[in-house]
């Protein structure tokens, strides 16, 4: 679809609707769903995993206990009727980790959850259907010894899940989401939206309980009358021979098959010689419903003559010309700025511009739009976070492909850095961003955050 460009770049938004999809156990996802009867006495249940990515809840009337089991390791999370904590153990040596600050729930606990995420294990307690972590271990710690691989694959293929005390119906599968964020539109391969009648698809990254190494990559449909959102599957990316659960990622259909890009947030830790990649993967399966593990490989964004440390936020087009690619460069973590290459191939890409003067701009987007009487052309759309200097803060900037600024979009800017994902409805637009509000309660820190914010053009 080629939209005018009067009509988007100079029309304003409204915002009309504003969503947080919050799942523990992904409603779509469930591997064990159980009545309060047959919780009444303890149990275990075979509950395999193709990626550390999994969460057990149940509701819960007194002390209980969750967890996953796989061969000498029981990864668990306890209420005792007033505290609720972890327990490891590891060839009969167990050990303990308890909040000092949060580990008490002060109101009534009506459910309790377990999930592991990446390597890092969480305990949940529920009150009024508002969900609090109360404990989280990293099990791959660098201060300590490993305790247990959780992407090894033999382990995730003979995980179960276990329970005992006073419980009631509970549910175990993949691990859903606290929030979404980093939505984009699932698209062919020459730009054009990915659609199931009139709706089309949104990749996110599904916000883990903690920082990017607890988030995944997620699939929706969206529906554009009712401003809903349904999900429909998880990607997760092997790389090394490790499955990681990437994120920040483009999904694109080439052909008969899918070209997925993504960025290699899975194992991100902002220590010293941090890094960040794209890479990318194919696929002839259905990418749109289930879970899925694709195996990837690097993408080699250029960044000559410029300062980076990583690279991440990929958009992929393919024109009569060759490949258009946007990307985000970084000059340190984190200050970073939109990037735009291009080649006759994936393999032979050149850098064509940078976007020096911003230092908190990513979500680089490649939209055709054609202005009155002109022929179609590419347009680069990006976020501006409010750490940019002065002039560049808190807007959507709209560049041409050699990242001179045109225009800026005339919409609602939320909090934290929203991509400018457009998406078209009729003959109009919607613009599908995120916040930052984060969820879960204070242990759980940076990377919660992500309220569905969506607005309509009005103009």
């Amino acid at each position: 679809m080629v939209q005018a460009a009067p009509q988007i770049l100079r029309s304003s938004f409204v915002t009309t609707r504003v969503i947080r999809p919050v799942d523990l156990v992904a409603p779509g996802l469930v591997q064990v769903d159980l009545t309060s009867g047959q919780t009444a006495r303890p149990g275990r249940h075979p509950a395999p995993q193709p990626a550390p990515c999994c969460a057990v809840e149940a509701r819960c009337d007194g002390p209980a206990r969750l967890a996953w089991i796989a061969g000498d390791v029981t990864l668990a999370g306890v209420y005792d009727g007033a505290t609720a904590y972890l327990e490891v153990t590891v060839g009969g040596a167990t050990h303990q980790h308890r909040s000092r600050r949060v580990a008490r729930a002060r109101g009534r606990v009506d459910r309790l959850g377990l999930t592991l995420t990446g390597t890092h294990l969480t305990v949940f307690t529920s009150t009024d259907g508002v969900w609090t972590a109360r404990a989280r271990l990293d099990l791959a710690e660098r201060r300590r010894p490993v305790l247990v691989d959780t992407r090894d694959d033999g382990w995730l293929a003979d995980l179960q899940v276990a329970y005992a005390g006073r419980l009631g119906e509970l549910r175990a599968g993949a691990f859903g989401q606290l929030g979404l964020r980093d939505l984009r539109l699932v698209t062919w391969v020459d730009g054009t939206p990915y659609t199931s009648g009139e709706r089309p698809f949104l990749t996110a990254t599904s916000a883990g309980p903690g920082f990017f190494d607890t988030a995944h990559t997620s699939v929706w449909e969206l529906d554009p009358d009712g401003l809903t959102l349904t999900h429909r599957s998880d990607l997760f990316f092997r790389r090394r021979g490790t499955v990681y659960a990437d994120h920040a990622t483009h999904l694109v259909r080439d052909g008969e098959g899918w070209l997925v890009a993504t960025s290699t947030w899975g194992d991100f830790d902002n220590g010293p010689g941090a890094t960040v990649g794209v890479t990318t993967a194919r696929s002839t399966a259905d990418l749109l419903s289930g879970r899925h593990v694709l195996d990837s490989t690097p993408l080699s964004l250029p960044t000559t003559g410029l300062r980076s440390v990583g690279v991440w936020d990929p958009h992929l087009v393919r024109t009569e010309g060759g490949w258009l690619v946007g990307y985000v460069s970084a000059r340190k973590f984190f200050d970073f700025h939109p990037v735009v290459a291009t080649g006759p191939s994936l393999d032979s890409l050149a850098l064509r511009a940078a976007a020096n003067d911003r230092r908190a701009t990513e979500g680089t987007t490649l939209l055709r739009v054609a202005d009155d009487g002109e022929a179609p052309a590419w347009v680069v759309l990006a976020s501006d976070g409010r750490d940019n200097p002065r002039g560049s803060r808190a807007a959507y900037p709209v560049f041409d492909l050699d990242l001179r600024q045109t225009g800026t979009l005339a919409a609602p800017y939320p909090s934290n850095i929203p991509w400018p994902t457009l998406v078209p409805h009729g003959e109009r637009w919607l613009l599908v961003g995120f916040d930052g509000e984060p969820y879960g309660g204070s242990l759980l820190g940076y990377g919660t955050h992500g309220r569905v914010v969506i607005s309509k053009q009005v103009g």
